[in-house]
């Protein structure tokens, strides 16, 4: 069973000159900014290892991003930054951590609001990313945040950042990536259609990262890509495209906005529905460079008449050599292979952890016919209600359906049933593929930071993460009734005890470690937050089919039931962390023997067909 973390929030900015996003920058020196020293530099590395250790983690998530491999220009890598990020990969190694690699991105790139490809991707699709946020093509807080003033500020609300998906630059730019070819069969530089030039290179820069890679035993495999947009693929023209916040765009509003027409659009709220409107692009910027046109316009999709924009092929982005389009089928299958084919292409038994659109897990379909050999479903999983709104409470709804959260039990129900939908995706993909969450968290400043002001105050303890505590044991509580391997995230070394800092990105604050909270010499879970949430009793290695394992956080009391198989060569391992028991725990074993129980480890051979442990604090 894998349980581990991601490492780190702030790989999606550089490290070389320091860009978090809550400071100003025009993205001028994109082609010139080091990546290395993200996650952390490494003389720090080692340190943070042996915490997520001590935690139990035995694996991690490591980030990186396209761009921090080809930010200088098309098969320009930076070499330094390969060798960095082997190093930290050859440590997790040793400090007996699988890694898991993750491409990351979140909308698309860091010029457009979000993290992941390179700017000169902007430049060869023909836009001008200095103008997004001015035309309100992207919603960047770069330029929308002011760092003299911190704090949570109206111009940047609160998870307005996944908005970006909606909104035209990302359009665009996932509609060309995964279907230029046929969407766009005229945008092309130097005679490469835009879709091959940025999948090519894409993967070109993975399988740079993959041969440093290659003979690192604990590697598993690679991410496909981070929570992957559509843009307009498989929407009409007119279609709404609806977030749980910001404006409803259209394919149609997008376009014209990019060619400098105004658009008055609806705004939703979470939990709210329409509560407004907005009008963007009032200055009639166009996005477009000189010289470069929209490829859709010149496709005659659609076009600007007496001032106002006019659809002409409504079903464009819906059709395929005149039939329907498939995401799943025509684009994100076609997609996973190629990732496939690209990194197995070096080491042949690599795992595939493979992402669809989030929402579309969320929902429990998503995953195509098809998908290569060895593919895992590394969907994601949030709370969403605590995420967007950044409070937890028993009492309230859910911000997306409405429904009552009244009582623990049925909050701890519903995360059951949410995280069954996205196991069920797994289980449809061929040979019934096992899950692992990609990413699940909650956030560390919710409640209005009142934690942290607590901290700044002197208090200390663990009722100090009350609710932090609460929900994470939930959440795990639903992993652990699931089966679900998973990531949590995240582990951010640079997190600060303030939410304009948090994890550096975004105003997202996630890190399960601040040096803020380091501030004991010699104490070996210093700088952690709601340790008692996520550090928790768990079958590591089963002798055979995991049953059940449950974790009563309040009693102490943890069971584990194994369907024992001779063929398992290894012994069972539970991790017991000190944590939950500080003065020692007791051990009650049926059908088999311990032959370890020390340094937080329990192992124990089977001599029946079924073990059954239950371990208790002393």
């Amino acid at each position: 069973m894998l349980r581990g973390v991601n490492f780190g929030g702030d790989s999606k900015v550089p490290f070389s000159p320091a860009q978090p996003t809550y400071l100003p920058t025009d993205f001028a020196d994109h082609r010139t900014v080091s990546f290395i020293g993200r996650p952390a530099p490494l003389a720090e590395i080692d340190s943070h290892f042996a915490r997520m250790r001590r935690w139990g983690f035995n694996c991690l998530r490591l980030l990186t991003t396209w761009e921090a491999v080809e930010h200088a220009g098309p098969g320009m890598y930076d070499e330094a930054y390969l060798d960095y990020y082997a190093e930290v990969c050859r440590r997790a190694g040793a400090h007996g951590l699988y890694v898991l690699v993750d491409f990351h991105q979140d909308a698309w790139a860091r010029m457009s609001g979000g993290d992941g490809a390179p700017g000169w991707t902007f430049e060869a699709a023909g836009l001008d990313f200095t103008r997004f946020h001015a035309s309100g093509a992207a919603h960047v807080m770069q330029h929308a945040y002011d760092p003299l003033l911190g704090g949570r500020q109206d111009s940047y609300p609160v998870m307005s950042w996944s908005g970006n998906y909606a909104r035209p630059a990302n359009g665009v730019m996932w509609t060309l990536f995964f279907a230029g070819r046929d969407l766009a069969p005229d945008a092309k530089v130097a005679g490469v259609h835009l879709q091959d030039l940025f999948q090519d290179h894409y993967l070109g820069a993975m399988q740079a990262l993959a041969a440093r890679l290659v003979d690192m035993d604990h590697v598993l495999g690679f991410d496909t890509l981070n929570e992957p947009g559509a843009g307009y693929i498989g929407k009409g023209l007119s279609d709404p495209i609806v977030r749980y916040r910001g404006p409803i765009w259209s394919a149609l509003d997008g376009l014209a906005l990019l060619s400098g027409l105004t658009r008055t659009l609806p705004v939703v709220a979470p939990g709210q529905g329409i509560c407004g409107e907005t009008r963007l692009n009032t200055d009639g910027v166009s996005v477009w460079l000189p010289g470069r046109e929209d490829p859709f316009r010149a496709a005659g999709v659609w076009d600007i008449r007496e001032g106002q924009a006019v659809a002409l092929k409504e079903d464009h982005f819906k059709l395929r050599f005149g039939q329907p389009i498939d995401v799943g089928r025509d684009c994100m299958a076609p997609f996973f292979h190629r990732v496939a084919g690209t990194v197995r292409a070096l080491r042949p038994d690599w795992l595939l952890f493979a992402e669809v659109d989030p929402f579309e897990a969320f929902m429990g379909h998503g995953f195509p016919d098809g998908c290569p050999p060895n593919t895992v479903n590394a969907s994601h999983w949030y709370d969403l209600t605590t995420l967007v709104t950044k409070t937890f409470d028993l009492k309230g709804k859910h911000v997306l359906t409405g429904e009552p959260r009244d009582t623990r039990a049925a909050i701890e129900r519903n995360y059951v049933a949410e995280m069954s939908r996205i196991r069920a995706a797994g289980d449809r993909l061929e040979g019934e593929a096992p899950t692992l969450l990609g990413e699940c968290g909650i956030p560390l400043d919710m409640n209005e930071a009142q934690a942290y002001r607590r901290w700044a105050e002197g208090e200390r303890g663990p009722q100090l993460w009350e609710s932090h505590t609460l929900a994470l044991d939930m959440m795990y509580n639903a992993i652990d009734q699931l089966g679900l391997s998973s990531t949590q995230w995240n582990y951010t070394a640079s997190n600060r005890n303030d939410p304009m800092i948090g994890d550096g990105w975004n105003q997202e604050d996630l890190s399960i470690w601040s040096a803020d909270q380091a501030t004991t010499p010699g104490d070996p879970d210093g700088g952690g937050r709601a340790v008692e949430g996520f550090c928790r009793p768990f079958v590591r290695a089963a002798q055979g089919r995991l049953v059940r394992q449950r974790f009563d956080r309040d009693s102490g009391v943890f069971e584990a039931k194994i369907e024992v198989r001779g063929t398992a060569t290894g012994p069972t391992e539970i991790y017991v962390p000190s944590v939950q028991y500080p003065n020692g725990h007791d051990l009650t074993v049926s059908g088999g023997q311990v032959v370890r129980n020390d340094a937080q480890i329990v192992c124990i051979v089977a001599d029946d067909e079924t073990l059954v442990v239950r371990v208790t604090r002393r």
